[in-house]
């Protein structure tokens, strides 16, 4: 079936998603149980029983910077978000950047959501059935890509099928999450482990946490836990109420997201203690997948499976939301001239960027498949240079608010805090972990302790895509002119559409 080109207006399908629907496509992008079972064990052995208050840290700059998510978001309602309000503030140049480093993450994360769902899949399986064979089967190799590309082909289908598709599934998907981790959270309130603790107030006392290092340690962790609630805003043309809606939907994402972490991190650590032997938190062995070691001893033998479903169910679930916004970003991007014509075209039937979420799923499994066989140690420092490009874009949409709005941060106290203080605080806050785990990543230790001429690969991993994004948005200056030079209206039909440039003043209300 032929598909119509996005315009100003794109063609999106308006009114798909109502306010719940919205937050529940920023909690499934952001994956909470995945989150939880390969974040609890590296957060406690970095900070110890301090890990709720770590996460308290991570959650603030999240919160400022979701302020100025949702003031933008009411001044201008674009698909594009990141994208599209850079260039309002910044420019063409500083804009596309934005733009890139959005993207990039986004192909980073559906590429290792792929390989979690993939090797919690195996798991799930072997738990069932008692089976080692089947554990080792998803570590071969082959059947681990192949297996992989299947998840992000049917996540592709998914996406493309458009908003409707996408809502029913995540429904129910997230809802599994959300009850198996309060069950969790109930009964390892009750029980007691062989390392079992006495809660204490303290625990979230982030100036308790007695190492600086440990402490930013820990908080760039934190950080990455709540990344992706910002799908919500990125849905905000189908959403009804576009300009209010999705900016409430991120708040109340947030809120349940900090919540179920604070829960889970105080019962898990209740329970099983900080140690770094048997199920200690702290205990390097089972870091990676702490619910793996947790879910029998809490939960039952009958009922452990559970978790090992919600894991799974977490990662395919995220695997599917986190097509929306690297798909829509690229749709706007097309739409203003800002990449090929190609990808501004949607879907007549389903209402979805088609081509754009295809290339994104062609992008994400071309991606894994290279780093799998190119070697696990790039793959892995890949990863760990998520972070970088997480605070680059966030830093930089937080300081769009500030200069965005700059001509009305004296019209009341609430646009001083909400569009100005708060905003500012939190791009700083990012753009301060930004610079240092760059600074962090030059030493070949950092990630896997590979190094390429000295410098740590993950350096290289970070930097080097950032630089492929500059690259290659040389060569559509060459290739789309007009964009770059300022002559095509980004953000028309918002209510900042007809204003001549970045330096116009918004009109009042919004």
């Amino acid at each position: 079936m032929a598909e119509s080109t996005g315009a100003p207006g794109k063609g999106l399908r308006n009114n798909s998603v109502g306010l719940l629907g919205s937050a529940v496509i920023g909690i499934s992008t952001v994956a909470p149980v995945y989150c939880l079972t390969s974040t609890l064990g590296p957060t406690a052995g970095q900070v110890g029983v301090w890990m709720p208050a770590v996460f308290l840290a991570g959650f603030l700059p999240m919160l400022l910077v979701a302020f100025a998510y949702r003031e933008l978001n009411q001044a201008m309602p674009d698909c594009g978000t990141s994208f599209t309000w850079s260039v309002r503030a910044f420019g063409p140049r500083t804009g596309w950047m934005c733009g890139w480093g959005l993207v990039i993450a986004t192909i980073i994360v559906l590429s290792n959501l792929a390989g979690v769902a993939t090797s919690f899949c195996y798991l799930l399986l072997s738990h069932l059935l008692n089976s080692d064979s089947i554990a080792a089967l998803g570590q071969d190799r082959t059947v681990h890509v192949l297996t992989c590309l299947a998840f992000i082909a049917l996540a592709t289908v998914v996406s493309y099928r458009g908003m409707t598709a996408t809502k029913g599934v995540q429904y129910a998907l997230v809802a599994l999450q959300l009850l198996v981790l309060a069950l969790f959270v109930g009964m390892a309130m009750t029980k007691s482990g062989p390392g079992s603790l006495h809660f204490s107030w303290s625990w979230l006392n982030p100036f308790a946490v007695p190492s600086f290092a440990s402490f930013t340690a820990g908080l760039s962790l934190s950080i990455f836990m709540f990344w992706g609630w910002d799908a919500c805003l990125t849905v905000n043309e189908e959403t009804t109420g576009s300009a209010r809606t999705p900016g409430r939907a991120a708040l109340l994402a947030m809120a349940v997201l900090i919540g179920s972490y604070l829960l889970t991190a105080v019962a898990a650590q209740r329970y099983a203690g900080v140690g770094t032997r048997g199920m200690g938190l702290g205990n390097p062995d089972t870091a990676g997948n702490v619910f793996a070691a947790l879910a029998d001893p809490v939960l039952g033998r009958a009922l452990g499976a559970l978790l090992f479903v919600a894991v799974l169910a977490s990662a395919a679930a995220s695997l599917q939301t986190t097509f929306l916004p690297v798909a829509r970003t690229v749709l706007a991007m097309s739409s203003y001239q800002a990449l090929p014509p190609s990808f501004a075209r949607v879907h007549p039937r389903f209402g979805s960027p088609g081509r754009a979420t295809v290339a994104a799923g062609v992008a994400t499994g071309a991606f894994y498949a290279a780093m799998s066989f190119l070697s696990e140690n790039v793959l892995i420092d890949t990863i760990y240079a998520l972070g970088l490009m997480i605070c680059f874009y966030y830093s930089i949409t937080a300081f769009a608010c500030v200069r965005f709005f700059r001509h009305r941060l004296r019209h009341s106290v609430r646009d001083a805090l909400f569009k100005g203080l708060l905003p500012a605080l939190g791009g700083l806050l990012l753009a301060a972990v930004f610079v240092k785990t760059l600074h962090d990543m030059w030493n070949p230790g950092y990630g896997t302790g590979s190094s390429v001429f000295g410098v740590g690969s993950v350096f290289v991993i970070g930097v080097g895509l950032l630089a492929a994004g500059a690259v290659l948005m040389e060569v559509m200056r060459w290739r789309s002119p007009g964009f770059f030079r300022g002559e095509v209206r980004v953000g028309e039909g918002s209510v900042v559409a007809r204003a001549e440039g970045p330096d116009v003043p918004l009109p009042s209300g919004g």
